[in-house]
């Protein structure tokens, strides 16, 4: 969808004022990490997961100690672990979400309309939803050129700005929106695509080539 006036992109109203919060009461919830049983049970089942061929290899794959933590993080959200292992990724040794996990939580938290993506002809994308209980339409951060340029996203090595703008732009939009608006369902963590354009990407690991001779045949 495209929003400008006079060839300028529109901005979008401030975001609205943080709730009056509760006092914080103090209520035992057990976790693996203060129930004996559950910590059991979640080594028992990450140990199962680490050997299967289903999750994802790099990450977890014969890493039972990182499918403990996705079982945790699963919990928590209250989301399967094979769909946590599936959108949480390690880059340069910190844990990001994909941008679609970050797009797909905001949409099922159920607070919001679905997000769409506001458009100008300079490239310049922000994300807006109605609060459903409010009816208020909340609007995110707009994401410009200017901006992607000024913080270095462009310029690293292997970025998908030169190579998937458009798609970038969205993906930014959405981590930005749920950061002023529901930064609980991202668990508190960044997007994958946030921590490359951050700390740069992971380089590639070197291919193995076999040689086989034709005197072996």
């Amino acid at each position: 969808m495209d929003e400008t006036k006079n060839g300028q992109a529109l901005q979008p109203q401030q975001p609205e004022a943080a709730p009056d919060l509760a006092p914080v009461q103090n209520v035992y919830t057990p976790s693996i990490w203060n129930d004996k049983k559950m910590l059991e049970s979640a080594v028992k089942a990450a140990k199962v997961m680490a050997a299967s061929d289903i999750v994802p290899e790099q990450t977890y794959r014969g890493k039972p100690e990182n499918c403990l933590i996705a079982i945790d993080m699963a919990n928590r959200l209250g989301l399967s672990p094979l769909t946590v292992m599936q959108n949480l990724y390690i880059v340069k040794g910190k844990p990001g979400w994909s941008g679609q996990f970050c797009i797909a939580a905001i949409n099922s938290s159920g607070r919001f309309s679905p997000l769409e993506f506001v458009t100008s002809e300079d490239g310049s994308c922000y994300a807006k939803a109605t609060n459903l209980q409010t009816g208020r339409v909340c609007c995110g951060t707009v994401v410009t050129w200017d901006m992607v340029k000024a913080e270095g996203w462009l310029s690293k090595n292997g970025s998908k700005w030169e190579t998937m703008p458009a798609q970038m732009f969205m993906y930014r939009a959405a981590a930005f929106f749920a950061r002023v608006y529901c930064p609980e369902v991202l668990f508190g963590l960044q997007t994958a695509d946030e921590i490359r354009d951050t700390n740069g990407y992971e380089d590639e690991a070197p291919k193995k080539v076999t040689v086989i001779s034709l005197e072996d045949a």
